[in-house]
């Protein structure tokens, strides 16, 4: 466990308070659906965690935390918004339930209420000053990892394919495991300079979690109806931008895959796919890049150098790794 629940109890608590300002309001009632849908709250955890193996005698950073879990949650009435998903965590998404406007405007007010949370701190005015800093970047760099996901499937298949879902990746995911860290540490009296070098070995596991999240759609259980979810929704994956570096001439059909509309994607389609990808090396590929991430992160000398942040980084890879652990140690 990243975190005791007792703190994850103050986190929920100070984000439903910040939801309804003043008092009860249309935005508040948004917003508390939203944080009510479910999740995992890992950031939230993260942030609990990193700043408790940092900072083991001090109270913990519910603030931090918070602000972090709203972040995330307003770039998912966002990204709902985008992609124009109708369920989130079984649940009908900000937009169906009360119109885009509105859910525009929510997202909007939680991209501002992470600030307010970090008002909450007992911390030092130049710590809260350099952890908005940190926030107010991080969100910057989800947007624009948003952006390229727009055009993902135009590129999926030219050279720069990889590199520009990598570049999605790091924006819109690896951002907001960078986030939790970094802020931790900065909290904790290391200087901005090393706490961003501690992030950003953080930030791999948002890359390491994206492909785990893609490995899994296909060949382990995500939870849902049935495998290949992803694909009827036409997401780009990262087995798609590896076995199209191998088969280029394959463009054509998993491009018009992608873009065939959910209702009419066949389970035939996405069992042709999966024998595709496990058969033609780009399984292999994605797995071959997860432990090349964590071979990596783990020989980090900001890991080296702090026992608590290796062990925090170990439970993580561990917990990614395990929904796929039958494809991976294969």
């Amino acid at each position: 466990m990243l975190a005791p629940n007792n703190q994850l109890e103050a986190v929920e608590r100070l984000m439903l308070e910040l939801a309804q300002g003043n008092g009860f309001s249309r935005m508040g009632q948004i917003i508390e659906e939203q944080l009510r849908s479910g999740g995992k709250r890992l950031r939230a955890r993260l942030a609990l965690a990193a700043f408790k193996k940092l900072a083991p005698d001090r109270p913990a950073a519910v603030g931090w935390a918070a602000a972090c879990e709203l972040l995330h949650n307003a770039t998912l009435v966002h990204d709902d918004i985008q992609d124009g998903d109708r369920l989130r965590r079984g649940h009908p998404t900000a937009w169906v339930l009360h119109g885009t406007a509105q859910a525009i405007n929510a997202g909007d007010l939680m991209l501002m209420l992470p600030f307010s949370a970090i008002d909450r701190l007992e911390a030092p005015p130049e710590h809260k000053w350099l952890i908005s800093k940190s926030l107010a970047e991080a969100a910057q760099q989800i947007v624009r990892g948003q952006s390229f996901e727009a055009d993902l499937i135009e590129t999926c298949g030219e050279p720069g394919g990889l590199d520009n879902y990598l570049a999605c990746i790091r924006g819109k995911t690896a951002a907001l495991f960078r986030l939790p860290v970094e802020g931790a540490a900065i909290l904790a009296g290391i200087t901005e300079s090393e706490a961003r070098r501690v992030g950003g070995v953080f930030e791999e596991l948002g890359v390491l979690f994206q492909i785990q999240d893609d490995v899994l759609d296909l060949y382990g259980d995500k939870g849902r109806e049935m495998p290949g979810q992803d694909l009827r929704e036409g997401k780009v994956s990262s087995l798609i931008v590896e076995h199209l570096k191998i088969y280029p001439e394959d463009r054509a059909w998993l491009v018009g895959l992608l873009r065939t509309p959910r209702e009419r994607t066949s389970q035939a389609d996405v069992e042709k796919a999966i024998a595709k990808f496990s058969e033609g090396g780009a399984l292999e590929r994605s797995l071959a890049r997860a432990r090349t991430i964590v071979a990596e992160m783990m020989s980090a000398p900001e890991l080296k150098s702090n026992a608590g942040l290796r062990e925090l980084a170990t439970e993580l890879v561990a917990s990614m790794l395990k929904p796929i652990e039958n494809v991976y140690s294969s």
